[in-house]
Order: C-alpha cells, then structure tokens, then sequence
C-alpha cells in the first residue's frame, strides 16, 4: 500500500528505523494488562457517527456554484487564540505571593510558640467571641 502513495525512492527499509531498538523482554503480566486495555477500548467503527466537516463545506460551496450564487474564496478568520507568556504568569504568580505572605505575617504575633492571626475581640469579658471563634475554626 505504501508504494501506491508514495515514489519507490521515497519509501526506506524498516530496518533503517527499527534496527538500534533494544529486544525486551516484558513480563507476561504486563502484556495481560495491555492486552486488557486494548480490548477495553475496542469498538466497532460505526461511519453514521463520523461528521466529515471538510465534506459537508465542500458540499455547501457546490450546491452554491449551481444555484448560481457568488461563493468567496476567502477563508474564514482563524479563531483568535490566546498566548499565555508562562514568565509574565509565573512572575505575577511570585508577586501576588509575596504580597500575600507579607499581608499575613503583619497579622501575626507570637502566641505561645506559635504564630497566631491577631483577631480583635469584643465583648465583656472577652471569652464569649473567642469561644464562638474557636467553635467556628474548628467546624470549618
């Protein structure tokens, strides 16, 4: 079949390619799990599911030629796609973690060996808020 697609000085020995390929050897139980994935995934190939676009265009532009319509001959617009530079993300990712980090340790204090968000607290006596406080944290 590839000598009917392609010029015999275009087609090369396989050998070329697959010669400096190591023989391995696989253990017999991953050959039994491939062997199960790939039956997993076999399917029939049913034609009426498969959507051919170019086709059904082609179609559409030839039954606009006969109907004697004007049909363009310019492409349609690309769809615009958007590029993400990963250094101007990753820098804005570093700059808004530091601010970040910055903003917490300036509502921190050192409470018992701990670090501790200072939270104020209202009240009387102050213990009612903290109790609802703790109550809180601890179903969240």
């Amino acid at each position: 079949m590839g000598t009917t697609l392609r010029c015999p000085y275009e087609i090369r020995d396989a050998k070329e390619f697959f010669n400096d390929i190591p023989n391995v050897k696989i253990e017999q139980d991953m050959v039994r799990l491939a062997e199960r994935i790939l039956q997993s995934k076999k399917t029939d190939f049913d034609p009426s599911e498969f959507l051919d676009h170019y086709e059904e265009a082609v179609v559409e532009m030839l039954k606009k030629k006969q109907a004697g319509m004007p049909v363009s001959c310019q492409h349609a617009a690309p769809r615009p796609q958007i590029a993400v530079n990963l250094m101007d993300a990753l820098r804005r990712s570093i700059a808004q973690e530091k601010t970040v980090s910055a903003a917490l340790k300036k509502g921190r204090k050192r409470a018992g060996g701990r670090d501790a968000i200072s939270l104020p607290i209202t009240g009387k006596n102050g213990t009612d808020a903290a109790a609802k406080l703790a109550a809180r944290l601890k179903r969240a």
